[in-house]
């Protein structure tokens, strides 16, 4: 179940980057409501998966879905510059968070 937790709270963390993007850009007062209350569920689903989980591994993956998820949400929403080399690092950082799991 703490993996559960992991992986919701990195894509939570994702989903707040994203509504601060939109806060920043469109200045919408519900943007900053979501950001604020993705951030608090993506703390919140990390504090339940460190219950069980070792910190450096479970900070380490909340980190990585959070940094794949915003790069990938950038190119798709946000006509963020898009390359090869951008999806090679962020291939680099899942494929790490999977050996993370695997050893952790």
């Amino acid at each position: 179940m703490a993996w559960l937790w992991l992986i919701f709270a990195g894509l939570s963390e994702m989903l707040g980057v994203t509504f601060m993007n939109l806060a920043l850009h469109q200045h919408r007062w519900w943007h900053w409501a979501m950001m604020i209350g993705a951030f608090g569920i993506s703390f919140g689903g990390l504090e339940l998966a460190l219950q069980t989980l070792p910190m450096g591994t479970a900070y380490a993956i909340w980190t990585g879905i959070g940094a794949a998820g915003g790069v990938i949400t950038g190119m798709l929403f946000f006509n963020e510059s898009r390359s090869w080399r951008k999806l090679v690092w962020v291939v680099v950082i899942l494929g790490a968070t999977i050996g993370l799991k695997l050893v952790g």
